[in-house]
């Protein structure tokens, strides 16, 4: 007998699935035509009944208020990141950089999906890598130099975590990121004169 693990996987038609795979076809082709749509249709049942997908549960609940916010600062973040990073081509100059870690409260993959796409979406920094087990971001950054930006970067990644899971999440997360974070100490910083 199979465990609950081991189960196999049903063949279904996932009509979702299928309309996701025809638009990839469809823009893979960059030609809208009835061929390219018919043969998109075709190729998405084909491959929705050869390698079929094992059902996920998602925990996700759309809250429209949560998601308007969300999108708003978004929206405010971009237009300031853009600014910045204006600023510092037009100055000339090249502020120090580093890669600094941004533990998150949220532990589900849903939810540290959905903020590392957020944080990614706002020039100026760089998502460099998302670790899942330990729900920790790591993000290429600017003026490293100075231990206020670094406080602030991770401030500004704490805030959009907390307006996506206010947008996406369950309640249970909700309450996790009304918590305070915890803060990572600050390296000890070398004097410049020796």
């Amino acid at each position: 007998m199979n465990s609950p693990d081991q189960e196999p996987r049903r063949r279904r038609i996932d009509l979702p699935l299928i309309v996701w795979l025809t638009v990839i076809w469809m823009l893979l082709w960059s030609v809208p035509n009835w061929g390219n749509l018919i043969g998109g249709v075709l190729i998405a049942v084909v491959l929705c009944l050869v390698f079929p997908l094992p059902r996920v549960e998602l925990a996700l609940r759309l809250r429209p208020f949560g998601i308007l916010r969300l999108a708003g600062y978004l929206l405010y973040d971009m237009v300031a990141a853009s600014l910045a990073v204006s600023r510092h081509a037009l100055a000339g100059r090249r502020p120090p950089a580093a890669v600094i870690a941004v533990p998150l409260r949220c532990r589900t993959d849903l939810m540290i999906a959905a903020t590392a796409v957020a944080v990614s979406c706002v020039p100026g920094g760089a998502l460099v890598e998302v670790n899942g087990a330990t729900a920790t971001l790591y993000l290429h950054t600017v003026d490293a130099d100075d231990p206020a930006v670094l406080d602030r970067t991770r401030d500004d990644v704490w805030r959009l975590e907390g307006l996506v899971v206010r947008a996406f999440g369950t309640g249970a997360e909700i309450e996790r990121v009304a918590s305070a974070p915890s803060r990572p100490p600050h390296p000890p910083r070398k004097d410049p004169g020796t």
